[in-house]
């Protein structure tokens, strides 16, 4: 976010170039019946969607975000309460 609390795309300059059309997607589960989060690495930025509606949208990261998240989700920082 800005100074102004305006939420800021700072990947709006990359975003229109990333085509995940055909990128190698790992899924977050073996189970085909419970599609989970999953993930592909292109171009230097990391997507990931909703394996249950691949044609959805996918959030980007970039390699700081990805390892901040990660090490969020290690310190169980998104558990539920």
């Amino acid at each position: 976010m800005s100074a102004d609390n305006e939420i800021v795309d700072d990947k709006a300059h990359i975003r229109h170039r990333l085509d995940f059309t055909d990128a190698e997607w790992i899924t977050s589960t073996d189970d085909p019946d419970e599609p989970g989060v999953e993930i592909a690495f292109l171009d230097g930025y990391i997507g990931m969607r909703n394996g249950a509606e691949p044609d959805g949208p996918v959030l980007v990261f970039t390699p700081e975000e990805w390892d901040a998240f990660v090490a969020g989700a290690k310190d169980g920082e998104f558990d539920e309460p």
